[in-house]
């Protein structure tokens, strides 16, 4: 039923895989499908914050995720699934449905929080991948 699986995590929160990674491996084992892990370095938004960091921190920052990304996989995905990990630089919920896309996945497996209030007024990046994916999307509650 599902070819490709994209799951998207946020390395410093744990909530963000702890349930969602071991659905995405058991479909991915079931299909025999390939499993994408992807993290999100943000950016800075507006130019006038990166004036604050030194130069070369977007390029350090991606760096460093990336070797901690693949650290991860290694650790938490087993043998005998077919993963690969990918980075992406930008905004959180316009990034996992571009790699989505660009992937050619037909499921996006991700964790969501419970909403609070400031959720109903902004919307999370879950709702949003929700909203405008093209594939189907599985919301795993955290």
């Amino acid at each position: 039923m599902y070819r490709s699986i994209l799951i998207p995590i946020d390395l410093g929160q744990e909530s963000s895989w702890s349930k969602a990674l071991p659905c995405a491996i058991e479909l991915a084992r079931s299909y025999s499908a390939e499993l994408n892990v992807m993290t999100v370095f943000p950016d800075f938004g507006m130019s006038m914050v990166s004036v604050n960091f030194p130069a070369g921190f977007e390029e350090k920052g991606l760096a460093s995720v990336t070797e901690a990304l693949a650290k991860f996989v290694e650790q938490q995905v087993p043998e005998g699934i077919s993963v690969t990990s990918h980075v992406a630089h930008g905004t959180i919920y316009s990034e996992i449905m571009a790699a989505a896309d660009k992937l050619g996945c037909d499921l996006i497996l991700l964790s969501s929080h419970r909403p609070e209030m400031r959720d109903y007024l902004i919307g999370p990046n879950a709702a949003r991948v929700v909203r405008h994916a093209n594939q189907s999307v599985f919301v795993v509650r955290d």
